[in-house]
């Protein structure tokens, strides 16, 4: 069935005008994102078989140009429309006013940058700099990839503290894993930023592991 043979009021771009983004599905959403399909199949059938392709929009969040494109019926313009609106919705997500919202507690930081590394496939380990009223100057991703004592340099950490004036930092990293129990490299390796830290006279207020939905406070366990 092609979206024309659908009756105007059930479809999608329809639907999302007369009841809102919230009543559509997935599937539907992606649709108007890709807005046509092929000769062979609907936009509607293109979308289902791209959701089944990366399972959901878990694997979907992540897949690059390159990896949507072998994909029959997705060329690169369609590719690059999804990339685009992947982003776009990341970026609304992260629209706070960083400069009211503080980090008052462990709660505080880990509900700040939950959205954002709990479904990451990799690990990033990212810093919230503060100033003095505990208000968010900067947020940084420091690195990507495997938590290690030698790739953590403290020197990357504390570079963007000094050039953004940062009275204080917080440190958080995701497991993917979903279970935040830190390691014993998690805890050597803010064991060295806050000595690090002290010398600066920057404070590493806590080290959040990140997990699903889930996380743990180094400052709570101690470490800091």
């Amino acid at each position: 069935m092609l979206i024309r043979d659908v009756p105007k009021e059930e479809r999608p771009r329809e639907r999302l005008i007369n009841e809102g983004p919230e009543a559509l599905s997935n599937q539907e959403i992606l649709s108007i994102v890709l807005r046509t399909g092929t000769r062979e199949e609907s936009v509607i059938q293109l979308a289902h078989r791209l959701l089944q392709q990366f399972e959901g929009l878990r694997l979907l969040q992540d897949a690059n140009v390159e990896e949507l494109i072998k994909m029959k019926g997705i060329g690169q313009t369609k590719a690059v429309q999804l990339i685009a609106a992947r982003e776009l919705g990341r970026r609304f997500k992260r629209l706070k006013n960083d400069q009211t919202f503080a980090i008052r507690s462990p709660q505080d930081g880990a509900n700040y940058v939950m959205d954002e590394l709990r479904f990451l496939s990799q690990e990033h380990f990212v810093c919230l700099y503060l100033n003095t009223k505990n208000q968010i100057l900067q947020q940084k991703t420091i690195f990507i990839g495997s938590l290690n004592a030698s790739i953590v340099h403290p020197r990357e950490v504390f570079k963007e503290a000094i050039k953004r004036s940062a009275a204080s930092i917080v440190c958080f990293h995701n497991h993917p894993s979903g279970d935040p129990t830190p390691s014993h490299e998690d805890m050597e390796v803010t064991k060295r930023l806050v000595e690090c830290g002290s010398l600066l006279g920057i404070e590493v207020l806590d080290h959040i592991v990140i997990g699903d939905q889930k996380f743990v406070s180094l400052k709570e366990k101690g470490v800091v």
